[in-house]
């Protein structure tokens, strides 16, 4: 996109973040921000993958 806009993430559901984190960064991705609790259970961890796609994982504990 142009300069200086930010798309939304893409938030997918996951049951495991931290196993698909690994899966993610196996095939090329990058973490951007390690998962972490936003409360209520919920975890939540982005990557960016090789094309410089920002997407998001969520997990429900």
């Amino acid at each position: 996109g142009p300069q200086g806009m930010t798309s939304p993430v893409a938030y997918w559901h996951v049951p495991d973040i931290e196993a698909k984190l690994a899966e993610v960064t196996a095939a090329g991705a990058t973490v951007k921000e390690v998962a972490h609790d936003i409360g209520g259970g919920r975890l939540v961890a982005t990557v960016t993958d090789p094309d410089g796609n920002v997407l998001g994982l969520l997990q429900d504990r």
